[in-house]
């Protein structure tokens, strides 16, 4: 039985399909200049205004080593459009905007915390369990699941 080459079986589909979809659990794969297929993780996607110009990034955690990237790290890219008018993703190489997206990020994160802990006050306690229940927060199209322990 012959092995099918992977690369072979991919199809090229939108990113903004990709990234846009709060039920896609899949990892991203890019592929790079040299054809080399890489693996990442979605974290969140931002929208954000650079000199008055609206933009989308997203924050995509590597899954396959990258040199000079730790294990702990994101990146941020921007997305674009190619000459053909398809988006596409590349790494935003401004290093004060990719600060700024990920400032984004965690006020994001902390504002979806402080609603969550608001609306937890809010509800009367029922249960005389010790254990709380698993959350979900949305933060910027992304779905994450945080359990609390006491």
């Amino acid at each position: 039985m012959d092995k099918v080459n992977e690369k072979e079986d991919l199809k090229p589909i939108d990113i903004l399909d990709v990234l846009l979809d709060q039920d896609n659990k899949d990892p991203i794969v890019l592929v790079d200049e040299n054809g080399k297929q890489l693996t990442f993780e979605q974290v969140a996607v931002i929208p954000y205004e650079v000199r008055k110009e609206k933009r989308l990034y997203c924050v995509l955690k590597p899954l396959d080593k990258i040199e000079g990237i730790a294990d702990d790290e994101a990146i941020v890219f921007v997305v674009d459009q190619d000459k053909d008018g398809n988006s596409i993703i590349k790494i935003e190489e401004d290093e004060e905007v990719a600060i700024a997206v990920f400032d984004k990020y965690y006020d994001l994160l902390e504002e979806a915390q402080a609603e969550e802990k608001k609306a937890k006050s809010a509800k009367p306690k029922t249960t005389t369990s010790t254990k709380k229940p698993a959350t979900t927060t949305k933060v910027a199209g992304k779905t994450t699941k945080k359990t609390d322990k006491k």
